[in-house]
């Protein structure tokens, strides 16, 4: 299993709002929606350009 990484993220307050009602109307919490979508996104992006190899560990 991979290492959990925290990370801060600054957003507008109504904008969050309305993420996290879409979260829940998903039955997800705001964190797991938010990584729901980076594994989308990362897998468009891969799909398109190919495979990302990280070579280090970044913080």
């Amino acid at each position: 299993m991979h290492e959990v990484l925290r990370y801060t993220l600054r957003v507008d307050r109504l904008l969050f709002q309305k993420f996290r009602y879409i979260a829940e109307s998903r039955g997800r919490s705001a964190n797991k929606e938010i990584e729901q979508y980076l594994k989308k996104r990362v897998a468009e992006y891969e799909r398109e350009f190919g495979k990302i190899s990280i070579q280090s560990n970044l913080p």
